[in-house]
């Protein structure tokens, strides 16, 4: 028995599973963390695969592709599904780190960059803060059940190997992305509104009084009134989450619609 036997029927069907549910442990907020062991998350990819197999097997098993060329390309597309889930719900997260990004440079902060466990990146002390509050808040709301929940019910909606490449994902992605510098703006402008108010009566200030060193009073005010501002926004910034959070299972929906 040859390779292209052995992966007719069954086989087929549960590799390309398993390809599908690998793609969301690359890039997704939490699945995909740096500092979750690549063996965890393969044990955990092969596990769920096991779960859901059944399942997908009783949805019908599809005619394994003629060659092992196109097995493999099949297996792409499974693999970008998976992947497409995970980085939809990753968009809403970069956002939050680029509002953390502004809000450090108007702060004072953006010379501080500590390293992201979950990235292995530098990212800045406020996007870090705001970035693990927004990944506790969503694994407390049972976020990441709702992210495996849209896995599961994209082999519903997209049948292995019956994805339909069209220039909508594309044109989807694009529309998706424009969006990270929206979102964080938002999630900056208090803090942003703030510094500017501080500025321009740091400003007039130093028109008034010339003698005096205003890098000497700005630097530490800054400082003082960033803290004390992003302290009071808190609470409306896990409200904000919230409304966040449902926008990503809503896009996430759309992007499974696309794919059909």
């Amino acid at each position: 028995m040859d390779l292209y036997e052995l992966l007719q029927g069954h086989i087929a069907a549960f590799l390309l599973t398993l390809t599908r549910i690998s793609g969301i442990f690359i890039v997704s907020p939490f699945f995909g963390s740096m500092n979750i062991s690549v063996y965890f998350r393969v044990a955990l990819a092969l596990a769920m695969t096991i779960v859901l197999f059944p399942v997908v097997d009783g949805l019908g098993t599809p005619a394994a592709p003629e060659t092992i060329i196109m097995f493999a390309v099949t297996a792409v597309g499974e693999l970008f599904i998976g992947w497409l889930i995970g980085f939809v719900a990753y968009i809403s997260f970069a956002a939050i780190t680029m509002a953390g990004k502004v809000m450090d440079m108007q702060v004072g902060f953006a010379i501080v960059n500590v390293v992201d466990p979950t990235s292995g990146q530098q990212i800045p002390l406020i996007g870090s803060f705001l970035y693990n509050l927004a990944i506790i808040i969503l694994l407390v709301t049972n976020g990441h059940h709702m992210l495996l929940a849209a896995l599961a019910e994209s082999f519903r909606a997209v049948p292995l190997a019956g994805m339909d490449p069209n220039i909508s994902i594309a044109l989807m992605l694009a529309n998706f992305t424009g969006t990270i510098f929206l979102t964080g703006m938002k999630v900056a402008m208090p803090i942003t509104f703030a510094i500017l108010l501080t500025n321009v009566g740091l400003g007039i200030l130093a028109r008034t009084m010339p003698q005096m060193n205003i890098f000497v009073v700005g630097i530490p005010m800054q400082l003082m009134i960033g803290i004390t501002v992003l302290s009071m926004i808190i609470p409306f910034y896990v409200l904000f989450l919230d409304v966040l959070f449902n926008e990503m299972y809503g896009n996430i929906s759309l992007a499974i619609r696309t794919l059909q």
